[in-house]
């Protein structure tokens, strides 16, 4: 019960990874709210995950686009009256975006994605921020993925927003270190979820051949299972991943149940984030002109 009478908010919650995340939540003793856009899928998971609540635990529900300043301000509202604290926020709710060339996508439907992905990632942040503050603790946990580290042809609104979730992570973290806050994000895995199903339908002509052959495969062979991202949601938003802030940490491929005795060596340095590479990184000695 590594989050008993802890609060958390989990956006992206009615399916899916964001759905996982609120089952593992509750199993570790959490009280949630949950959003996303469609109130009928949210209905279902709060009515699977109310059904063996401990005393005092609550799954609440709230329709919300993460993309609306006004609901997402409603959302964190609800959050501050029906819990005495907020001690964590999951910043799951997400979309691929239009896929194609860019001169050749939706203009509008470009904008919406880094509206969705990343803005809707800073805001809520923006909003829970003072109450974790005042609190003198809180975690907050950003969904990125792939497209944060790779480049992504033919999928350039997702990729841009997932790289731009990963720099305010390691520049908010910085900012609110002082009052113990810790911020994160996380890159799932590749997972097979109704994301992956429109990419497939999109087909090899719009995503690209050797992109399609590959989430092709990944279908077949059923992707990450969801449990492996939520397990590392549940723990960064547990008292034992105090500390560890400033981080993109892989859910597959990073040793994170032990990173709690590497605090130090963390801390000081810049593993598991975002940087530059240079020549020297490489074994290379290119010269500046003169």
């Amino acid at each position: 019960m590594k989050l008993q009478g802890r609060h958390a908010i989990i956006t992206g919650a009615g399916q899916g990874l964001g759905a996982e995340i609120a089952a593992r939540y509750v199993a570790e003793g959490a009280s949630v709210l949950l959003c996303a856009r469609s109130a009928g899928s949210l209905h279902e998971v709060q009515v699977r995950l109310s059904a063996d609540l401990a005393p005092g635990q609550r799954v609440l529900i709230q329709t919300a686009d993460v993309g609306d300043r006004a609901q997402v301000d409603a959302l964190v509202a609800t959050a501050r009256a029906e819990f005495p604290r907020i001690d964590i926020l999951v910043n799951n709710a997400g979309v691929y975006g239009p896929m194609g060339p860019l001169e050749e996508v939706d203009w509008d439907e470009w904008v919406s994605a880094v509206t969705i992905n990343l803005l809707g990632t800073v805001y809520p942040c923006r909003c829970v921020v003072p109450t974790m503050r005042r609190q003198g603790y809180g975690k907050i946990i950003n969904l990125s993925g792939g497209g944060a580290t790779s480049p992504m042809p033919r999928l350039s609104s997702y990729a841009t927003s997932k790289a731009g979730v990963v720099r305010f992570t390691e520049s908010l973290a910085l900012d609110v270190q002082a009052d113990h806050i810790d911020v994160n994000a996380i890159a799932p895995g590749a997972l097979a979820t109704r994301l992956t199903d429109q990419l497939l339908a999109a087909g090899p002509g719009t995503v690209g051949q050797a992109f399609h052959d590959r989430i092709r495969t990944l279908s077949a062979d059923g992707g990450t299972p969801l449990a492996v991202p939520a397990a590392l949601c549940a723990w960064l938003g547990s008292a034992g991943s105090d500390g560890i802030t400033g981080r993109l940490l892989s859910a597959v491929w990073d040793p994170w149940p032990t990173l709690a005795e590497r605090r130090e060596e963390l801390a000081g340095g810049d593993i598991y984030t975002l940087r530059r590479i240079t020549p020297e990184d490489r074994g290379k000695r290119w010269e500046t002109p003169k």
